[in-house]
């Protein structure tokens, strides 16, 4: 699944042809360099390897720097592979940009969460809490979470406090709202995962 990596802005809102307010949120898209090909004949499968963003040369480790060096390319901050049917088109130290999408096409958005720490049953899964009047005992505890004399245990997948967000979490079918060029974003309509400036993955359907 071919796409780009790229950076959550933030969000803003835009006027359709009806003149109805649409939620769009901004996203840096690239460019992108192609750091490396992946061929059938060589891996087994075909994919491209794209780097974004830049760093200290200090902060890469020298095997990994030497990649780079290699192939006379500047260090990339974030590495990651996409799959694709055909890399013929490509070559390494070729950039890419927001023009691989296109006004209306459907995608993938995959980013992190923004992590919350340790979270009760209320604020993680909706729970509600018990009444605040009278002398009542349960507060914002879970309740009972047994299952009486069997099986004597908890039940796994049972919706308990832990650790909430801070995963990663792809939303699908996303409409792409526009497309500009010059300041190298694209508009998608509604929310994605993550903080802003936070590290994101835009991935074309099919």
């Amino acid at each position: 699944m071919m796409g780009l990596i790229g950076k959550k802005i933030g969000m803003t809102q835009l006027f359709d042809e009806k003149g109805d307010i649409v939620p769009v949120t901004v996203i840096e898209a690239g460019p992108c360099t192609v750091t490396e090909i992946r061929t059938g004949e060589r891996d087994g499968y075909t994919a491209l390897q794209l780097g974004f963003g830049t760093n200290k040369e200090s902060r890469f480790t020298k095997p990994v720097l030497g990649q780079f060096k290699k192939r006379n390319l500047p260090a990339s901050r974030h590495l990651r592979e996409f799959r694709t049917g055909d890399v013929s088109a490509y070559s390494i130290g070729q950039s890419l940009n927001v023009t691989l999408f296109e006004k209306g096409e459907h995608i993938d958005v995959e980013g992190t969460t923004k992590g919350r720490g340790f979270a009760g049953v209320i604020k993680r899964h909706g729970f509600t809490a018990g009444t605040a009047s009278h002398g009542p005992t349960m507060g914002r505890e879970p309740g009972s979470i047994g299952s009486s004399a069997y099986p004597s245990r908890v039940i796994k997948g049972k919706r308990l406090p832990g650790r909430m967000g801070g995963k990663s979490l792809t939303i699908k079918n996303l409409v792409v709202a526009g497309v500009d060029a010059e300041q190298n974003v694209i508009l998608v309509r509604g929310a994605i995962p993550g903080p802003p400036n936070g590290l994101v993955y835009v991935l074309k359907r099919g």
